[in-house]
């Protein structure tokens, strides 16, 4: 038995082994799975008190239509778990899925960043406190406070240049109006 041209694996889980060969060849035709750029986010009014006591059962607007293909078909696709601050468990938030194109759009309260469980008010006063008084927000970990203002004045540097001199605060509106997220790590 040579092994010039065949190798063997063995899954230590299940004590199987597989040789390359043998594998069955990947998947070439059929639908287009959704990349991790095909969830879709769209911002919606929504009252998280009701959402936290409602849960399943709260009234969520259906998309008109895919962002992506256009098609008016949309299916429910479940709920995603999102923690925000100031309610003990996370809150459920709806997906919908487009059968036509794959894309899944979910279903997120205005006035939140995407990736954040702070309000845009809540890191916007965090960021003016520490401009103004040198002293972070109470009732909001530090650590956070710390993060937004670092990952700000990072992004300022980069997309406003150094000679920014309008403030940190200043920044962070501008860089909402751009419609980026001033606070995020991402570059």
């Amino acid at each position: 038995m040579g092994l010039k041209f065949e190798a063997f694996f063995y899954f230590n889980k299940q004590g199987r082994r597989i040789e390359i060969g043998i594998l069955p060849p990947l998947r070439s035709c059929g639908p287009v799975q959704p990349t991790r750029n095909g969830k879709m986010i769209f911002f919606s009014a929504v009252k998280l008190k009701e959402l936290f006591k409602k849960e399943r059962d709260y009234p969520w607007r259906k998309p008109k239509s895919c962002p992506r293909c256009n098609s008016f078909r949309l299916w429910g696709h479940g709920f995603a778990q999102a923690i925000f601050d100031g309610f003990i468990r996370p809150l459920l938030l709806k997906l919908y899925r487009c059968p036509d194109c794959g894309c899944v759009i979910r279903l997120r309260p205005k006035g939140y960043f995407k990736r954040f469980q702070a309000s845009v008010e809540t890191i916007r006063a965090s960021i003016a406190c520490k401009a103004v008084t040198n002293r972070w927000l109470s009732g909001v970990e530090r650590t956070r406070q710390c993060h937004w203002f670092r990952f700000l004045c990072q992004r300022i540097k980069v997309y406003l240049t150094d000679t920014w001199c309008e403030g940190v605060v200043a920044g962070f509106d501008y860089l909402l109006q751009l419609g980026q997220i001033p606070v995020s790590r991402a570059i």
